[in-house]
């Protein structure tokens, strides 16, 4: 008496294990999914960097009015840029720990809260401590973005997406020195920075509604040695510390005042 013996056919490449679930799909361009992920993106770049920039349409405005010199003035500015590449040493391996939505959401609503509160100090000094928090807490969205996209988009699709990504960050910091601009000729410098940083609030809002959670994301534990262990890699490699050098040198010859 013979048994027949039946075996499933699996496509090359996949191992059919049973019980096993197959791995959630990248999002790819064209669905719904992608335009929320772009969307929401775009709109944290958009807030992000008018946020970052909005200050320096009033530089002298705010060094008439906290009676600094136009010098001390820019550092409102200045401290916040410097924060912000503080930040980004700690805020990617937190994401690395916690979730990549849960931190940039707390970064915008952060920054865009700490922004408001900037419309209300009647010192200089306050002025300094609010611009300083709201680097330290934009940068968990600047090193945590990319991040997002590369691990949620389909590979053939991350490039457009960063794209969109980088272009809501270059429209940002040209919109909020623009209308920061405008706003104060009409309504003075704090009625204008209070409408930046409501539409930058209304950006966090829609940015944790629309982003889809991580389907990739695979938690790691968040130890200082781990940290050290990672970065002594980075310095290690051949090419990174040259594009490290490369970025340094880039960005300082853009911010160089002319």
């Amino acid at each position: 008496m013979s048994r027949t013996t039946t075996v499933d056919t699996v496509p090359p490449g996949e191992v059919s294990v049973a019980g096993a679930s197959r791995p959630d799909p990248f999002i790819k361009r064209g669905t719904p999914q992608f335009m929320r992920v772009t969307l929401a993106l775009f709109s944290a770049g958009l807030a992000t960097f008018a946020l970052l920039y909005c200050v320096q349409p009033i530089l002298p405005v705010l060094s008439n009015e906290f009676g600094v010199s136009p010098a001390s003035s820019s550092i409102s500015l200045s401290i916040s840029t410097a924060m912000l590449a503080v930040g980004l040493l700690f805020t990617g391996p937190l994401s690395d720990a916690i979730g990549r939505k849960p931190v940039m959401v707390t970064a915008l609503l952060l920054a865009a809260c700490c922004s408001l509160l900037s419309t209300m100090m009647t010192s200089w000094h306050g002025i300094l401590i609010m611009r300083a928090l709201i680097g330290l807490s934009l940068s968990g969205v600047a090193a945590v973005g990319m991040t997002y996209l590369s691990e949620e988009i389909h590979p053939s699709f991350v490039a457009f997406s960063m794209g969109l990504y980088i272009s809501g960050n270059s429209i940002g910091g040209m919109s909020g020195r623009l209308l920061t601009g405008v706003f104060t000729d009409f309504f003075g410098w704090r009625v204008a920075l209070a409408a930046i940083s409501g539409f930058a609030l209304a950006a966090a809002i829609m940015f944790w509604r629309i982003l889809p959670e991580s389907r990739h994301f695979r938690p790691t534990s968040l130890r200082p040695k781990t940290l050290l262990i990672n970065f002594r890699l980075h310095w290690r490699d051949r090419g990174l510390p040259l594009l490290f050098i490369e970025g340094f040198l880039l960005m300082g010859a853009f911010c160089h005042p002319v």
